[in-house]
Parts: C-alpha cells; sequence; structure tokens
C-alpha cells in the first residue's frame, strides 16, 4: 500500500469563514439589503476608468516596479507631505500594495518572531489576528468598551513587556467609527519610547473624518513616523475596494524588511491601475472632499432612523454606524442580525464578531456608503422592527 502523508494540521484552527462573507451570502441568498460588509454601490467617476483603459491601450501591462510605479509612489509622497507634514523618501520609503489587507499581513510578518507579543485593540479588525498568528507572535487583546471605544493608556501600560514587538492600531476606527486623537499618538509615543517596539497604523479611513476633527495620523507624529508603518487604501478612497490596490509609508530600515517579504508574497501589483491612480491624484479635491460626501450619507442614515427602536451610538469617521437594539430583543446580536438579514431584509454585522470572546454588548454595524436609495430602503424596514 503506498504511504500518504498525515493531513496538514491547520495553523489557524480557530478560523472560518469571515463574518463579512457570512453575512453578505446570507443578504444575498435572502434578497436583503446589504448593509454588512464595508462597499459602496455606486462607482468611482467614468475618468478613473478612462485612465485606466489609456495606459492599457499605451501599453503598460507588464509588470510594475516591485515598490510600485514611480508615479504614485511621488503622487503619495506629495499626498502625504501636504496633509501631514512628513516627506518619505520614494525610492526607499513608499511601497504600493495589493491592498491594506496585504500590506498589514506583510508588515507584521516581516517584523514578528515566533515569541513576541503584538498588541491589538479589540474589536478589532479580523485580519490582524491571524497575521500575527501565522508569524508565530502571540496577540495580547486590549478591550475598548462601549459606548465610547476609547484606549485606557494605563491599561496599555500594564500589556507591555519585554516581548512586545508590536502595536497594531486603526484610526479611524473599524467597527466602532470612533477616532483618535493627537493626544491618543502622544501616549503611545511616550510609551513606545526607547524601545523596540513598532507600531502599524491601519489608516485606511484617513479621509472620512466628521464634524470638524482632524484626523491623527501616525505619519504626523515625528516620533511615531520614526517607528510605525502607516497603511492606507485606495479602495476606500476612491470607491473602488475590489480593484485591491493599498499604499504603506514607513522609514527606510522598516521599509527594507518590508520588501524583502513584499517582493515574494506578491511582489508588484497591477501597472496600468497604478498609473491611472496617480494621474487621478492630480486633483486633490477627490480625497479632500470625501468627508464632506460621506457625512451627508451618515446624515441622511441617521435622519432616517431617528423614529426607529435603535439607538445610534457617534460615527465619528469611516462610512459605519453602530446601533444598539436592546429596546427591540434579547437576542445575542449574531442571531439579531440573522432575524434582521431573514425577517427584516436589511443585513448588518454584530459587533462580537470582532471580539475573540464574543463580548456582546447588543450593538450591530452598519454600512451607510450606499446610494440614498438603498439608504432609504433599509431604513423604512428598519423603522417597522
Amino acid at each position: 500500500m503506498p504511504h500518504f502523508p498525515a493531513p496538514v494540521a491547520s495553523r489557524l484552527p480557530g478560523v472560518g469563514t469571515t463574518i463579512f462573507t457570512v453575512m453578505s451570502r446570507l443578504a444575498h441568498e435572502c434578497g436583503a439589503i446589504n448593509l454588512s460588509q464595508g462597499f459602496p454601490d455606486f462607482n468611482a467617476e467614468d475618468l478613473l476608468f478612462e485612465r485606466v483603459a489609456h495606459w492599457m491601450r499605451a501599453g503598460h501591462n507588464q509588470y510594475a516596479p516591485m515598490a510600485g510605479c514611480l508615479p504614485l509612489r511621488e503622487a503619495v509622497a506629495a499626498k502625504v507631505e501636504a496633509l501631514y507634514g512628513t516627506r518619505y523618501d520614494v525610492e526607499s520609503e513608499i511601497t504600493i500594495t495589493a491592498g491594506a489587507t496585504q500590506a498589514l499581513f506583510t508588515a507584521v510578518t516581516a517584523c514578528v518572531r515566533p515569541g513576541d507579543e503584538v498588541i491589538v485593540f479589540e474589536p478589532v479588525y479580523d485580519a490582524y489576528v491571524p497575521a500575527i498568528e501565522l508569524a508565530g507572535g502571540t496577540p495580547v487583546r486590549l478591550q475598548l468598551a462601549a459606548p465610547d471605544y476609547r484606549p485606557d493608556w494605563a491599561v496599555v501600560a500594564t500589556a507591555i513587556t519585554p516581548r512586545t514587538r508590536m502595536i497594531m492600531i486603526n484610526t479611524p476606527h473599524n467597527p466602532t467609527a470612533t477616532v483618535w486623537t493627537r493626544a491618543d499618538l502622544d501616549h503611545l509615543a511616550a510609551l513606545t519610547r526607547n524601545t523596540g517596539i513598532v507600531v502599524v497604523a491601519d489608516e485606511v479611513y484617513e479621509h472620512i473624518v466628521f464634524d470638524g476633527a482632524t484626523h491623527a495620523s501616525c505619519a504626523a507624529h515625528p516620533e511615531l513616523a520614526d517607528r510605525s508603518f502607516v497603511v492606507s487604501s485606495f479602495g476606500k478612497t476612491y470607491h473602488i475596494t475590489g480593484w485591491k490596490v493599498g499604499t504603506i509609508v514607513a522609514p527606510r530600515e522598516l521599509m527594507a524588511e518590508f520588501r524583502k517579504v513584499h517582493q515574494f508574497n506578491v511582489f508588484t501589483v497591477n501597472t496600468p491601475v497604478q498609473l491611472a491612480l496617480a494621474d487621478y491624484m492630480t486633483d486633490a479635491s477627490r480625497h479632500l472632499g470625501l468627508a464632506a460626501f460621506y457625512r451627508a450619507k451618515r446624515d441622511f442614515f441617521r435622519d432616517a432612523l431617528a423614529g426607529s427602536r435603535f439607538e445610534l451610538l457617534p460615527s465619528r469617521g469611516t462610512y459605519f454606524q453602530l446601533a444598539r437594539y436592546t429596546g427591540i430583543s434579547a437576542l445575542g446580536d449574531a442571531a439579531f442580525c440573522q432575524h434582521l438579514t431573514r425577517e427584516v431584509g436589511v443585513a448588518a454585522i454584530p459587533v462580537s464578531a470582532f471580539f475573540a470572546d464574543g463580548r456582546d454588548d447588543r450593538i450591530v454595524r452598519f454600512c451607510f456608503a450606499k446610494n440614498e436609495a438603498t439608504l432609504s430602503a433599509a431604513c423604512e424596514r428598519l423603522l417597522r422592527v
């Protein structure tokens, strides 16, 4: 009899299909309005598509440089300097990635070794912990409490040990729609000062901050910029999440390690799309106007739900809205989201999915990156709950 190797033991035994895929599939099966997964139901403007076609027809269809097309890296450098006052070198400190998730995964892989600890803040985006575990690191989970979801820096200080290699932050924050302040970054800088701790700053919603607030970027904080990977997303900014193009900036020494991994897990990113994005970025109003664009959608959604039995939590950034439903149902949030999808016809995300222990505060997340007609139809159904 031939000898076959034993089945491969899973390196992520606790990981199943993501909640985003589960709820989007259920929404499709039930014909529900999908306010669960975070993507728009509208297009970018035609000019962006025309620029992609232009570069394709012009023959730019082969591999781009590993770090990304130079015009796009130059455009990213100019944008970051204009917004945050820090000039990153286009040759050694900016890399174009296959979406923000790849940037996050590659940064963790480049820096984390077996035995290292990585601090994350729950509710945490579901890509962080698997990346840490695949690198052999140990996630250290610090919980942010509803309804404010603010970091307790005294607690963070006690969580830092000699084994802490990395702290991963996300602002504006998915799923809570909270926004960190410059004071938060000052606390983070003080705690990581004179250490070897690397910061990974997931700032994919950097341009979606509301009510006169300013995005506090690690790129704008000189002390943190010297130890941080800062991740952004063209998909979130230009309504093209399916294109999967992102960017990461970091000081030269960190970026050198990042690129050692990047060149083997992705190597490079779609060439004509990169060149089209470089063209598109020449008009800064396209990212500078994003906050007002989504603020109008947030306000429309909140106003439409004003007569509902949902308790709407503050939405200070991103394109998400949290809602507490304790006045409606005693169901756990996962069961409540199933009920909403099957019986009401609107899909949402249970916030407990972002906690390892399933902490359930009876809060769900809606995405308002939708046309007003979609939001109106969803709210009409939610008002009947």
